[in-house]
């Protein structure tokens, strides 16, 4: 244990035997968050989760620098499948402590694997609109996107408590406790889940009656006795009459009145009750039918919209265009402009009209024609306002080229993203990673002293010594 005022390891004394300072209580609160720890630890050995994450949590109350004690907890969560939590937890831990952290591992155990991260989001998302659904009464889409979700994550213990609890509110017993078994083999003492289990066993296996309850009487042991004279006579009340023609009638007579309730009175029911579910589908199916109908109109409005707006932007840029077919600067610029205005959002759109003004940069005469002062300040203006969203969408492609090994495609992307905001290292350092895997090896080390000079004592930096030095010793 270490000395919260100096550093000092301490000893069995209630002092510091470095600077003297008094440090029974807070050994007192070092031993309680380590026993919360061992604690949760004991529980989460034998799937007492629930009871874990109570215990884990207070050793954190105690001691919220316990590195063992979040890691721990991280990894209940993702037990759980509360992957988010967990995340948070490891997050948490590795900004407590940046090196020889496990936590490190955990986190890019997920971040690393691309699919991994698509089924979590896929289940959030899922699990929410199942929420949804139930808010809205829709318990039949509810089930649908439950099953989905533990498709995805078959240890999310909210999403089979939320089923459960569908199955029993349809009074689906035996599907309720499916679910809920499979909460118990997650999470053994899930509080939630054995509340459900106990109303789910009740109503599928009653109290049984009691077992001293007096038994009643077998009526065939009832009798009829009388007295004629001296004798006494006993005759059975329960005599069978003999079996013949009248109980073959009596059979048949049955049969007929069976069939004849069956066809009067139960199936007008079953039919009428047949009818109103399928008019409810069909009504149903209507109005899903309409709602696909409107949004396939507005967004034919809208394309016709696009189309119409792109014919004529199509016949202004003929009109500027000169013979070899170059669009002039100002051209590109006053396109891109147009394209903010209708499209704010469409970032792709406008940085493909201010690529046409940088190819017109390589001709300078061109570029010293067109480039006046209004045309500085629009230029400068549209930048300033949509310059953060450039550098996201560069960097982005270029990043996703990079990580795909496609390096022609990631170097031009990630220049625009330094060009654009050169305070971002990571893009200069892809860049200079690019150029290496790209085979220009002269370039990359350029690449990599610029983030060395501009980004000092920085992870970046230290990663670009390392492939500098690397390079200068393959050569």
């Amino acid at each position: 244990m270490i000395c919260y005022n100096c550093g000092c390891r301490l000893s069995e004394h209630d002092f510091c035997t470095g600077c003297g300072a008094d440090v029974a209580l807070y050994k007192k609160i070092m031993y309680m968050s380590n026993h919360y720890y061992n604690d949760g630890l004991d529980k989460a050995t034998v799937r007492d989760l629930s009871g874990a994450i109570i215990s884990l949590r207070q050793s954190l109350k105690f001691n919220k620098n316990n590195i063992d004690a979040r890691n721990l907890l991280g990894l209940v969560y993702f037990e759980m499948g509360e992957t988010v939590s967990a995340l948070s937890e490891w997050v948490i831990s590795k900004n407590l402590r940046a090196k020889k952290n496990i936590a490190d591992d955990y986190i890019n155990m997920i971040q690393t694997n691309q699919a991994r991260l698509d089924t979590i989001n896929q289940t959030i998302k899922k699990y929410n609109q199942a929420l949804l659904y139930c808010y809205q009464d829709s318990q039949d889409l509810a089930v649908i996107q439950l099953k989905k979700v533990l498709s995805y994550n078959p240890k999310y213990v909210r999403a089979h408590q939320l089923l459960a609890l569908l199955y029993i509110n349809t009074e689906e017993w035996e599907k309720a406790q499916r679910e809920l078994t499979k909460c118990i083999q997650i999470d053994a003492n899930n509080t939630t889940t054995l509340r459900y289990l106990k109303e789910v066993e009740h109503m599928l296996m009653p109290e049984e009656p009691a077992r001293n309850a007096p038994k009643k009487k077998n009526t065939n042991d009832h009798v009829m006795r009388y007295q004629s004279g001296n004798e006494t006579i006993i005759q059975p009340m329960n005599k069978k009459e003999p079996r013949g023609i009248s109980t073959l009638l009596n059979l048949g007579i049955g049969v007929i009145i069976g069939i004849a309730i069956a066809c009067f009175l139960i199936l007008p029911g079953q039919i009428q009750s047949a009818r109103e579910g399928i008019n409810d589908q069909l009504r149903t199916v209507s109005e899903q039918s309409d709602a696909k109908t409107a949004t396939i109109d507005e967004l034919e409005q809208k394309v016709q919209k696009l189309t119409d707006n792109n014919t004529q932007l199509l016949e202004e840029l003929a009109i500027y265009q000169d013979t070899s077919g170059a669009v002039m600067v100002s051209d590109g610029l006053m396109m891109a402009v147009n394209a903010y205005l209708e499209e704010p959002e469409n970032i792709e759109r406008i940085a493909s009209y201010l690529e046409t003004i940088d190819a017109a940069e390589e001709d300078e005469e061109a570029a010293d024609k067109e480039r006046s002062e209004a045309f500085q300040t629009l230029y400068g203006r549209l930048i300033e306002i949509i310059g953060v969203n450039l550098v996201d969408y560069y960097y982005n492609a270029g990043y996703d080229s990079y990580r795909g090994e496609n390096y022609e495609a990631a170097i031009p992307n990630l220049q625009k993203a330094w060009q654009y905001d050169n305070t971002k290292s990571e893009a200069l350092f892809y860049l200079g990673n690019s150029y290496h895997r790209n085979g220009d090896d002269d370039k990359a080390k350029e690449a990599y002293a610029q983030v060395i000079d501009y980004f000092p004592d920085t992870d970046f930096a230290n990663k670009s010594e390392t492939a500098l030095a690397e390079i200068n010793n393959a050569e």
